[in-house]
């Protein structure tokens, strides 16, 4: 099977096609020769050379001249799922060399029957992701330095999984030995201006839960703590651009007691008297913050048991990880 130019009655090529032909030279990982000239005829007809090696086949049509462009597929690996994941680094930096071969390639992935189809372009191969576009590719998520395009080729609905959906926040319940909560006042027009507040804020990528909370209390008041447990999560949908959001409440031991707060961020910190602290009004009328407070309260008093970290290897992926559990009852 080769990849070829279809051309119209007026020597133009409108694509490619895949058409049998017997070839008995060395091929590629993915079956096909390791390098197809495609000749394209400027008047007819077109002409088709294959090299491989030193051996050169041509099939030429009589008559007729032509002009000769070389395409390679891209360099790709198959995923778990019968779907192929483009090489990034190998990526053809002539805008026309990559799009004669990903026509290639989708040519080819379709003769497989592959179905998705990851595409991860650089931030300086930004010129290529308009010919992906133009090939059926579609946008599913960006970070700084990159963008992650998809492509479905069966007609069928699309099995991919959907984009990022969620972020990540972690907030510590922070209590000393004379029942002081740490709190903070945060620089914002939201609606918890003004509130004495848990400190909180968003895990980093590749960041445990646990070092997360204990990173955050310490950027916005230079308290150290250790994680004791997690208590409690939240879960909403549609806040920050429109992202669902998944909160995990903990307590933490202060292993110290100065306050030296971050002022891009945080307006003031201090310790607060725990009843002080839950007779605020804010959270008189907050239901859930109310719950919190009373989970975070419960625990501290133990009488109620968090989700405590436990590091175990997964054989579904093999890497290590965390599960949170409670392991008071022996489990």
């Amino acid at each position: 099977m080769v990849v070829m130019p279809t051309v119209a009655s007026n020597g133009r090529s409108r694509g490619f096609c895949c058409q049998p032909l017997l070839y008995r030279g060395p091929r590629n990982s993915w079956g096909f020769p390791k390098k197809l000239i495609l000749s394209r005829t400027l008047i007819s007809s077109p002409s088709l050379s294959i090299q491989s090696g030193g051996n050169l086949k041509q099939f030429v049509s009589p008559n007729v001249s032509s002009q000769s462009l070389a395409i390679e597929l891209l360099d790709a690996w198959d995923d778990e799922y019968n779907g192929v994941v483009v090489d990034t680094n190998s990526l053809p930096s002539s805008a026309n060399a990559f799009a004669s071969a990903l026509q290639a390639s989708l040519c080819n992935w379709k003769l497989k029957g592959k179905k998705g189809i990851w595409l991860k372009i650089l931030e300086d191969q930004a010129d290529l992701v308009p010919i992906a576009i133009q090939e059926g590719f579609r946008y599913h998520h960006a970070e700084p330095g990159y963008v992650m395009l998809t492509c479905w080729i069966p007609a069928e609905p699309c099995m991919l999984p959907a984009s990022p959906s969620h972020q990540i926040g972690v907030g510590g319940f922070v209590i000393n030995d004379k029942r002081e909560v740490l709190v903070v006042k945060e620089k914002c027009s939201c609606s918890c201006s003004g509130v004495w507040k848990l400190p909180t804020g968003y895990i980093n990528k590749s960041e445990d839960i646990f070092s997360g909370v204990v990173r955050e209390v310490k950027e916005e008041t230079g308290v150290d703590t250790i994680f004791l447990e997690m208590v409690a999560f939240r879960h909403v949908h549609q806040v920050a651009l429109d992202k669902s959001d998944l909160l995990f409440v903990c307590m933490l031991k202060p292993l110290s007691f100065e306050i030296t707060i971050d002022e891009e961020e945080i307006q003031a910190a201090k310790w607060m008297p725990l009843d002080e602290f839950i007779g605020q009004k804010f959270y008189e009328d907050d239901p859930m913050s109310e719950r919190v407070i009373d989970v975070c309260i419960a625990a501290y008093q133990e009488h109620y048991n968090g989700f405590t970290a436990h590091q175990l290897v997964s054989k579904f992926d093999g890497k290590m990880c965390y599960l949170y559990y409670d392991s008071t009852n022996n489990v």
